[in-house]
């Protein structure tokens, strides 16, 4: 017998009771990291996603209203009816993709709980997900917690074109879906129907599932048009499909995003989405509902708007020779930052400094990818800011980059 006391036995239980694997050794994300050094600089903040001008009033109208004229007990865990069939509604007008609101709908904490419901609901441990880098971060997180093998595929800079004989390759009979992200965050591309048919052929042909991010979907610039992989022959029985009110609205506080596809393959999600948060608020689900079918001008012309604002951005980026990678929708733009390198440093460093040098805050690409093979002199600049912010960093960029060549 030794002579252990209660507190060192305290101690040794907790050394041998490991914390979640997936999560416990996540670092903090790298938005956060940068929005609290914007912070702390006071820096014109081009890091994370969010636009300065927000979405209809008439649309916060409708979710104040509903706190008093609607119940504000639990709501169907798959979501009101009138956004649902709202949500339907606005599947066939705009991709022409018709849904049984009542079997084929299921509204969600935002689209990324859509997409952690999707991957509990889905896959089983040892499955395989076929992805595109760069990626929205959540992608990794949810599979490595559910035990999936993630098979990234490189979009190849700079016209982030798809290897097509690497992601033919990355296809096995373990592969249980694609996940498509398109308008694409971070590089704004926005995938061709050639494209989707290689795609959609590789889903067919080896019986997969397939999981379209479709959240852009209405932030794309002319002459350019989205096209839904779940519209595509064939596909509308294999994939489920994500939209954003946070995006569509440019609400993202409200956290109300919804899913589609058949109800074969949303009865799993569901089960999922039912322990994960059981329901969305449903004041804001009833303004989501109004938007859809009444607030359409709003979303119809968002395209237009960050079109006009990358077209601000861009030129003044080149002319401090910066390359500028092309795109074709979201509010996000890609430079190449290796003029401004330092020698030995990445993106992630370069990010740091200008936000604490220069007094602007940009997001690292090489955040977006899970692969260790990743671009380090890449940026992501977001957009969807006010005018005077935009001139403000342009200006800064400017200052700080003469500054630098008079020092040389």
């Amino acid at each position: 017998m030794g002579s252990e006391s209660p507190a060192d036995a305290a101690n040794g239980l907790q050394q041998s009771k490991p914390l979640n694997y997936a999560f416990s050794g996540y670092a903090t994300t790298i938005f956060e990291v940068m929005s609290k050094l914007a912070a702390e600089h006071k820096s014109v903040n081009l890091g994370q996603g969010f636009p300065d001008q927000e979405g209809p009033e008439s649309m916060k109208e409708i979710a104040s209203k509903a706190l008093y004229e609607q119940s504000n007990q639990y709501p169907s865990l798959l979501g009101v009816p009138q956004l649902r069939q709202a949500v339907a509604r606005h599947s066939e007008a705009n991709q022409g993709l018709p849904c049984d609101w009542a079997s084929e709908t299921l509204i969600t904490v935002g689209a990324t709980e859509g997409i952690a419901a999707a991957f509990m609901g889905l896959v089983n441990p040892g499955d395989e997900v076929v992805v595109f880098e760069p990626m929205y971060d959540s992608y990794a997180g949810m599979a490595q917690q559910v035990g999936a093998k993630l098979v990234p595929v490189q979009l190849q800079p700079p016209n982030w074109d798809i290897p097509r004989q690497q992601l033919e390759a990355a296809f096995s009979d373990k592969t249980k879906f694609i996940l498509v992200n398109t308008p694409h965050n971070p590089t704004g591309k926005v995938f061709t129907r050639e494209e989707l048919q290689f795609i959609a052929d590789l889903c067919t042909r080896h019986n997969t599932y397939a999981l379209a991010d479709e959240v852009y979907e209405h932030l794309v610039f002319e002459p350019h048009q989205h096209l839904s992989l779940r519209a595509l022959p064939g596909m509308a029985e294999r994939t489920i499909r994500l939209g954003s009110a946070g995006k569509t609205f440019s609400f993202t506080a409200w956290k109300v995003g919804w899913m589609t596809g058949p109800a074969q393959l949303l009865a799993p999600i569901i089960k999922a989405h039912q322990f994960l948060v059981f329901t969305v608020a449903s004041n804001l689900q009833h303004a989501v509902a109004y938007g859809l079918d009444e607030a359409d001008w709003f979303y119809r012309g968002l395209g237009l708007e960050l079109q006009a604002k990358r077209q601000q951005l861009q030129p003044r980026l080149e002319a401090l020779g910066l390359s500028v990678l092309p795109a074709q929708g979201t509010y996000f733009l890609t430079a190449d930052m290796s003029s401004m390198l330092k020698p030995g440093e990445d993106d992630v460093a370069l990010c740091k400094r200008l936000t604490v040098e220069a007094g602007v805050t940009l997001i690292p690409l090489s955040a977006f990818y899970a692969s260790d093979a990743r671009p380090h002199n890449l940026v992501r600049f977001c957009f969807c800011k006010e005018d005077s912010k935009l001139d403000a960093a342009c200006e800064k960029l400017a200052a700080y980059i003469k500054a630098g060549q008079k020092q040389q």
